[in-house]
């Protein structure tokens, strides 16, 4: 029988052991950080009526979700985790107590082309909270400075959080008398670090249909530049000529003030009018992260508000705010750059058990009392040579492995191994479950990132 060759799809990722440690390290930071907020885990299908995920999604969604028939049933994959959240308060709105806050982290399938740092299946890590009919604007503060704790958990010192408001570029482009076709030019100017100036502008005067000066006006007010104060100032000077444009400003102030009373640092945030984001559910403050260092990526986590986006699903208002990390772009992008911290430990096991005798009582006794002290522990009972059994112990790179032959047996002792010192000496079981615990308790201290 001809055998078929093992591969994996262009735009999915599959990790090696040790890689997959050091994103599970990742998502359990990210996760942890969210719940510190108060925000409760949530799970969502895969799958989902079609109707469902393209009730409003906008932009290139149609285009890109995985959409497929089972029998009768019209099914699409999620292409993000926003829209199952809607529909899912919307059914059980009942039984919720709002705010309601959820954390999550799945995976989501867009089938777009494949490329450097962007994939057809990847984890997104989400938090958002929705309110039953108002959600305050703090709400709006509170979800980037969860992004920033969870950055700074992670290592990274050198990013930055652009929030807008789009009811600010709403309100500009009333005055302009181009509200009809404020979403395509939205959706353009969000292209403006990926085209650049001019071909945002060419979109804009030969796609679009708008003037010279219309187009002009539009680069100059995305161009407004400065610290978060003299944006602010300066988007001052429209005040008074669009109520919408007014309401967007004050929640824009409102934001960039709790921020800093978030313990934010301004260098990490930044009022930014080219932020637009291309889904046309979002309806007032919307944010993009970037790594300084590494502008060429783009946006790493980005997310907004959204006052309408469950009115397919219900009457009710639920207005909702949240942000999504692109986990695996992030996970991707740090590793291409070398900032993944080498220091972090990626075996499987905090120990390895090597019995020396033919029979293992002993050592699934010692096995049993060190994962009841909370030790990862892998008992090694193949019949290998030592040399095979150490290579082994090599390869997972577990940090300590245990000897346990007659002679330790018999004096109520194990051979206590540091594989990265070479350091042996005998100790107690419980002197020995005390060592290893101090060093894994150390390793939890390293971050997963190391900037470089």
């Amino acid at each position: 029988m001809e055998k078929i060759k093992p591969r994996t799809l262009s735009g999915f990722m599959e990790l090696l052991p040790p890689a997959q440690m050091q994103m599970d390290r990742i998502m359990d930071i990210i996760r942890t950080s969210y719940e510190l907020y108060g925000y409760t885990p949530l799970d969502t299908p895969l799958i989902e009526a079609s109707e469902i995920l393209l009730a409003k999604g906008g932009g290139e969604t149609e285009k890109q979700i995985y959409r497929f028939t089972k029998g009768d049933s019209d099914l699409s994959l999620r292409f993000d985790l926003t829209v199952p959240l809607a529909k899912y308060v919307s059914l059980h709105y009942a039984e919720l107590a709002f705010p309601f806050k959820r954390c999550q982290i799945g995976k989501v399938y867009r089938g777009e082309r494949a490329q450097r740092g962007r994939f057809r299946e990847f984890y997104q890590a989400d938090v958002d909270v929705i309110g039953d009919g108002a959600l305050d604007i703090t709400n709006d503060a509170e979800i980037p400075a969860i992004i920033y704790t969870v950055f700074s958990r992670l290592g990274l010192k050198r990013f930055q959080i652009r929030i807008n408001n789009r009811k600010i570029l709403n309100g500009f482009y009333a005055m302009l008398g181009l509200s009809e076709k404020s979403g395509d030019i939205m959706r353009t100017v969000d292209k403006l670090e990926k085209i650049g100036k001019d071909g945002v502008r060419a979109i804009l005067v030969d796609d679009l249909s708008l003037s010279a000066a219309q187009a002009d006006e539009i680069l100059g007010f995305t161009a407004i530049r400065g610290t978060n104060g003299k944006v602010l100032a300066a988007l001052d000077g429209y005040r008074g000529r669009n109520e919408t444009f007014d309401q967007g400003l004050d929640e824009l102030r409102t934001v960039a003030r709790y921020l800093d009373g978030f313990g934010v640092p301004e260098t990490n945030f930044a009022v930014d009018l080219t932020i637009a984001r291309g889904l046309d559910y979002y309806t007032g403050t919307v944010y993009e992260t970037t790594l300084l260092d590494h502008p060429e990526i783009g946006s790493v986590c980005s997310g907004g508000r959204y006052d309408n986006l469950a009115e397919y699903y219900t009457d009710r208002q639920l207005p909702g705010v949240g942000i999504s990390i692109g986990l695996t772009r992030l996970f991707y992008v740090l590793g291409e750059q070398g900032m993944l911290n080498g220091d972090v430990p990626t075996a499987p096991a905090d120990v390895l058990i090597l019995p020396m005798t033919e029979d293992f009582s002993d050592a699934v006794a010692l096995a049993t009392m060190l994962r009841g002290r909370g030790l990862r522990t892998q008992l090694y009972t193949e019949a290998k040579k030592f040399k095979a059994k150490m290579s082994y112990a090599d390869k997972l790179g577990v940090p300590f492995v245990l000897f346990l032959g007659e002679d330790e047996i018999a004096n109520g002792v194990v051979t206590c191994k540091n594989m990265k010192t070479g350091e042996q000496e005998k100790l107690s079981g419980a002197d020995a479950a005390e060592k290893i615990a101090a060093f894994v308790e150390s390793q939890k201290q390293l971050a997963p990132i190391l900037e470089v």
